[in-house]
């Protein structure tokens, strides 16, 4: 046999087409598919596809209506107009006085009618009277404005206490640039720690800690985005190019100089990038965290919404889209220069 003819089999076995998957891969979909057929059918995912099967055939005139859109239909009606004017009794408004009215507003006096027990006949009775309202025609618009302001200073103080609280943190979370291994996984598992915590619960104690407001908002955004930001720092650190690294220490530099001069210059469009998706986040989970009363605008929804008071509830979600839209953008000018 041919000195070629031993070759060619010998290429054609080292060049041999391998599968794109074994038995191991063609198990784990087989295995992971059972699991996800019986976590559907627990969570009852089929009523999923019946719901939106309904509303699509709504949608097209095939069925009268549809739960979803029923319960769509109702809020949305509710939602418009939305709520610009506040309307405020006077009887309400401590040391009211007529002839100092905010700007813009005015006053109005109708007649209502008021339900109230008989002490006599024990039996309610509806008497009508008169009352005087203060109308504001802009007066919720600002309210809500102002503290939509507050869920932003909120979020922009959160954000800078994770960067301070962040750059040291990520120096001790790095592998290559950590003092000691067990302080590297006291790091990582103080960061995961607070990254497994949702700002929500944390809110809830922090408000028992500091009463409600801003001050428990801020703690629990700030604490919960060091344990994103702390570990996207430190795994920067740890992917940086080495080159550098090593050019510097040949000099004598020692790890803090390495870290300044080498690694700094590298990470940092990546930490500009980071910081300022942990702002537009923070903005985000501020209205949130306002629910347990933490302070800032979503505070004012739940309160709205509990009180099925779905034009004001439109409102807040109006103004939160336009800050969040508006901050992305002035974000986006910010990072294009700096990167």
């Amino acid at each position: 046999m041919s000195e070629s003819a031993v070759t060619g089999r010998v290429d054609a076995a080292h060049w041999r087409v391998r599968p794109a998957f074994g038995w191991k891969t063609v198990l784990t979909v087989v295995v992971a598919f059972v699991l996800l057929s019986v976590s559907a059918h627990r969570i009852e995912l089929h009523r999923l596809s019946s719901q939106l099967g309904e509303f699509l055939q709504a949608s097209v005139g095939l069925k009268e209506s549809s739960q979803i859109g029923r319960g769509i239909g109702s809020v949305t009606q509710q939602m418009y107009p939305i709520a610009i004017a506040e309307r405020t009794p006077v009887s309400l408004i401590d040391d009211f006085d007529p002839a100092r009215l905010p700007l813009f507003s005015r006053l109005e006096t109708e007649r209502v009618e008021e339900s109230a027990l008989d002490p006599e006949t024990m039996q309610m009775t509806t008497t009508t009277v008169e009352k005087t309202f203060l109308v504001e025609p802009a007066g919720y618009l600002t309210f809500t404005l102002g503290k939509m302001l507050e869920t932003v200073e909120m979020a922009i103080w959160a954000s800078l206490f994770a960067v301070l609280m962040s750059l040291p943190l990520s120096w001790i979370a790095a592998r290559n640039f950590t003092p000691h291994s067990a302080l590297y996984a006291i790091a990582r598992s103080f960061i995961s720690f607070l990254r497994a915590v949702p700002e929500l619960i944390s809110a809830l104690f922090l408000v028992l800690a500091f009463g409600f407001g801003a001050i428990a908002g801020i703690l629990a955004l700030a604490l919960h985005s060091v344990g994103f930001l702390a570990k996207f720092f430190a795994e920067e650190i740890e992917a940086a190019d080495k080159v550098p690294q090593d050019a510097v220490r040949a000099t004598g530099a020692g790890d803090f100089a390495v870290l300044r001069l080498a690694v700094l210059p590298q990470v940092l469009p990546s930490y500009t990038a980071l910081s300022f998706y942990i702002l537009d986040r923070n903005i985000r989970m501020g209205t949130v965290i306002g629910l347990v009363g933490a302070g800032g605008i979503g505070q004012e929804l739940k309160g709205r919404y509990d009180m099925f008071q779905y034009d004001h509830v439109a409102t807040i979600l109006l103004i939160i889209f336009l800050s969040v839209l508006t901050l992305d953008a002035l974000a986006a000018k910010i990072r294009h220069k700096l990167i």
